[in-house]
């Protein structure tokens, strides 16, 4: 090497020092600054820092072509850096061109590169990724060794960053995450609401916050031992987790406690997902190696009240609130909003605790007679004033919560029960038919539908009327809750059609899945979609939906009810178009009978 060439390598090697050592730059900064030192130096005219993971990233790059820009995602497979990837070994081709393996490659076609250097990014022991340079000129043959020895240099840099960008990562992550839940602890939890809080004011959204406990937590840990206590604290961690919405998170904020964030709700939406929450951990005993343990949670919600929107200020609600729920019993949610006020969720526990779920019937008529021929059994909630709250109020609710099945095995029995008063006591025909509605929760739990068999056989002996194969009790199930695998579906209501069930489909024509429910289940009666019968007086369409779903219906044997009725010309006109039997106002509400 001539004394010109150690001169101008000893400037470049001082430059890329200068640029290496330099504490104003953030590693981006320090990154591109790098990639564009080395380019100029070496005469290339592509440098580029891809990572591996899955795919091939262009993780930095100084790019003067527009060939490969930064952040451009590339199959392995179609990149040359994947040798040297999987080598773990420079390659240096001076003519891709000349190369019998590259010559074809796209970047040879479509961009007239020519030559190619890869060497491997090592991040302590790992190779983070590769550092390319390529250019539209051939290089000389042997590729100079004072450029291969300035390439290594670089990528060695550049794995040092990368090696302190990792470490600090992991240092930051190991501060900022529980070690035991995984989940972010406090001090992260703390940052990330101030990020939440001004994410909120931009978009003028409201939030949630709750403080949930284990309850009686002390008592794992003093009957088990602190292992056992870590485990449970872990499960419970995962399953609030599990059981939050998508853009909702949840940190632990302290031994038994744990913060969850809830974006964009207010207090009805908030105490839906927390009541979810404490009734699926509730349901499930948790595993541990000291066997199930059963556990139950409370939770306070606090939300941000008038001017100040400060989330420290809704801690300190839901604080409040946990508290109040741990007084009142535990195994709860309070929230307050101006004054205390119960919601749906609470209303229905509490209706089921103190028995004031109670049954409404509502009447079905023949259309052609005027004949009162059919009831279905609805649920109502009594409140403790004495109101009753309709099912649209609290069903959603009860859905969400787990809670149906319960409510359906009231409702289940005490038509059953009704029904076998009834007839025994001839007040209605053996046609009388009893419509009940079952919801997926109730069919999915095999304990409750044999004790509905089992009820259903005994009330059969109490009536004294003796019925063939076919009972008077028609079980209703609505295609929207269905959403779920039909042969599942067939298995669960197999026992109970063997029994001589019937089976009506409920909403008929709210969904594509209705005629999927028809052509696969044995249905006796189609009740059609009150929103139907509503609007067939507007719409002629509307109109013919709803005729020619009666006459497919009686073509095929399937006795049609039609819900929502409420005038005589709405009766008169389907009766015309053939339907069999209608339901509504019209014919009258429905009434909860005297005790």
């Amino acid at each position: 090497m001539n004394p010109s060439d150690t001169l101008a390598q000893a400037e470049r090697l001082k430059a890329l020092w200068q640029l290496a050592t330099r504490r104003d730059l953030d590693e981006s900064a320090r990154f591109h600054s790098m990639l564009r030192l080395a380019c100029e130096a070496l005469g290339m005219e592509l440098a580029v820092l891809g990572a591996f993971n899955g795919e091939y990233t262009a993780r930095y790059a100084h790019d003067t072509l527009g060939v490969l820009p930064e952040g451009r995602v590339i199959p392995i497979g179609d990149t040359i850096c994947q040798q040297v990837f999987l080598a773990r070994e420079p390659i240096f081709i001076a003519d891709l061109v000349a190369h019998p393996q590259f010559r074809d490659h796209r970047l040879v076609a479509e961009a007239g590169l020519r030559a190619y250097a890869g060497v491997p990014v090592w991040a302590g022991e790992e190779v983070e990724g590769v550092l390319a340079f390529m250019r539209r000129q051939p290089m000389p043959e042997p590729w100079p060794e004072a450029d291969i020895a300035y390439m290594e240099l670089v990528a060695g840099w550049l794995g040092y960053h990368l090696a302190q960008v990792r470490q600090r990562e992991v240092l930051e992550r190991h501060a900022l995450t529980d070690g035991l839940t995984g989940l972010i602890n406090r001090r992260a939890a703390e940052v990330r609401l101030d990020e939440e809080l001004a994410r909120a004011r931009r978009h003028s959204e409201g939030y949630a916050l709750a403080m949930m406990d284990i309850d009686h937590f002390k008592t794992v840990n003093d009957r088990y031992g602190h292992a056992v206590g870590d485990e449970v604290l872990k499960a419970v961690a995962r399953r609030i987790e599990a059981g939050l919405r998508e853009d909702d998170w949840v940190a632990r904020w302290g031994g038994e406690e744990f913060l969850v964030f809830l974006r964009n709700a207010d207090v009805r939406e908030s105490v839906f997902v927390l009541e979810r929450l404490v009734t699926q951990v509730k349901a499930t005993p948790i595993a541990t190696s000291a066997g199930a343990i059963r556990l139950t949670l409370s939770a306070g919600i606090g939300l941000p009240a008038g001017e100040d929107r400060s989330f420290r200020n809704a801690v300190e609600m839901a604080d409040t609130c946990l508290y109040r729920a741990k007084a009142n019993g535990r195994d709860r949610v309070e929230a307050q909003e101006g004054g205390g006020v119960l919601w749906p969720a609470q209303i229905i526990k509490r209706a089921l605790r103190d028995g004031r779920v109670v049954m409404a019937n509502q009447a079905i008529v023949d259309l052609e007679t005027g004949e009162v021929v059919a009831d279905e059994a609805l649920a109502r909630v009594r409140l403790p004033d004495g109101h009753l709250l309709p099912a649209s109020d609290f069903i959603e609710a009860a859905e969400g919560l787990g809670l149906m099945a319960d409510i359906d095995r009231f409702i289940c029995s005490a038509a059953m029960s009704r029904c076998a008063t009834k007839v025994g006591g001839g007040i209605v025909g053996e046609n009388f038919a009893h419509f009940v509605n079952l919801s997926p929760q109730f069919l999915a739990r095999r304990d409750l539908v044999e004790e509905l068999l089992a009820n259903a056989m005994r009330y059969c002996q109490t009536c004294g009327v003796e019925f063939g194969p076919i009972k008077p009790v028609v079980l209703e199930i609505t295609e929207r809750q269905f959403l779920r695998n039909l042969d599942t579906l067939e298995a669960d209501l197999r026992p109970l059609l063997d029994f001589g069930f019937r089976l009506a489909l409920d909403d008929f024509g709210s969904g594509y899945s209705s005629f999927l429910y028809l052509a696969r289940l044995p249905i006796s009666f189609l009740k059609i979609e009150g929103w139907l019968v509503a609007n067939m007086h507007k719409e002629r369409k509307i109109r013919a939906i709803v005729e020619s779903l009666a006459r497919f219906a009686r073509q095929e044997g399937i006795i049609t009810v039609a819900e929502c009725i409420e005038d005589a010309t709405s009766a008169r006109i389907l009766r015309e178009m053939g339907v069999d039997l209608g339901q509504g106002w019209y014919f009258g509400r429905p009434l909860v009978e005297a005790s």
